[in-house]
């Protein structure tokens, strides 16, 4: 039996129905929210929950904080060099020849990153199960505990530059230099400035559009019909590029997947999204405003330290 993709969004009957496929590894790519004792929000890797929890019959744990990440990066959750990559997804059994399919517990916006990873190194043959591990419990599906060794294979990249964006470009968007939409991807709250962040710099890019990741599902967890995103994401299909940004570049991987899916093929993810750009005092932030259009954001006293790792394979903090 084979198992060869239509669409990069499947069902978890899809998934059910094909499991012990051919040529065809399915990869858990939790990553679990917990918050420090100086209220930082940080990420711990979902690897305990993968063993002890429960997983899919036959997944492989993916660790995005570590092996899909570049450790040393100045900021969290950048993504790897080629040679990086290659080795990681090697490592799980993946080559240009797999059919991969891609999960989180939550079903968030984890499983969306490595499988926008994945496309931005030239493999197309990937997909998000939709509702995540939430889903195949609710239908109470099979699960196992314990670990899975996964065969060691080679992949061979070929990297799509055109699928990321630096701060240079995001810079040129905002002075009307590149013809491109600003999608940002963080929650409703956040946009508008009522709630607040540990990011070192309140605010948002300006001339962005918001449609919160987390209002692109339904309770379920599940990425909503064709004709809602339609309509969600209505004030940017129109253009040419979208750059789809969040905080760390994680929930940006959310709205990339929902507008891959209505057809859009000018899609780029900005890598460095907030947390970089908060970072450099002189990019501008604005903080929307119902009654008087943008208003510039002002200066925050909380730290600048970037991201950081502790321990490593364990946790890595976001601001």
């Amino acid at each position: 039996m084979s198992a060869r993709l239509s669409s990069p969004l499947v069902s978890t009957q899809w998934l059910a129905d094909h499991l012990g496929a051919d040529r065809m590894v399915v990869l858990d790519a939790t990553v679990l929210p917990y918050e420090t004792p100086a209220g930082r929000r940080s990420w711990l890797s979902g690897y305990d929950s993968y063993l002890f929890d429960g997983h899919i019959p036959g997944a492989h744990f993916a660790d995005l904080i570590e092996e899909f990440s570049e450790p040393d990066a100045e900021h969290p959750f950048t993504r790897p060099g080629r040679e990086r990559f290659e080795a990681a997804a090697g490592a799980l059994g993946v080559d240009r020849e797999t059919t991969v399919l891609i999960y989180d517990r939550e079903g968030g916006g984890w499983a969306p990153r490595l499988w926008w990873l994945f496309r931005a190194f030239g493999h197309d043959d990937v997909a998000v199960v939709d509702g995540g591990l939430a889903r195949w419990r609710a239908e109470e599906r099979e699960l196992e505990t314990g670990h899975n060794e996964p065969g060691t294979t080679r992949f061979a990249a070929d990297p799509r530059d055109e699928l990321w964006v630096d701060r240079a470009f995001v810079e040129r968007v905002v002075h009307g230099h590149e013809d491109a939409a600003l999608l940002s991807a963080i929650p409703a709250g956040e946009f508008s400035g009522e709630v607040a962040t540990t990011r070192p710099r309140p605010g948002v890019i300006p001339g962005s559009v918001s449609v919160p990741a987390a209002e692109l599902r339904d309770a379920s967890s599940r990425l909503l019909d064709g004709g809602r995103l339609r309509a969600r994401l209505a004030p940017v299909l129109q253009a040419p590029r979208v750059v789809s940004y969040c905080g760390a570049g994680i929930a940006a991987a959310t709205n990339a997947l929902a507008l891959t899916l209505l057809g859009h093929r000018g899609v780029a993810v900005y890598d460095g999204s907030l947390t970089e750009w908060a970072a450099d005092p002189d990019a501008p932030l604005v903080v929307p405003s119902d009654r008087g259009g943008d208003q510039p954001a002002g200066r925050s006293s909380a730290a600048k330290a970037p991201g950081s790792v502790t321990g490593r394979r364990q946790t890595k903090s976001v601001q």
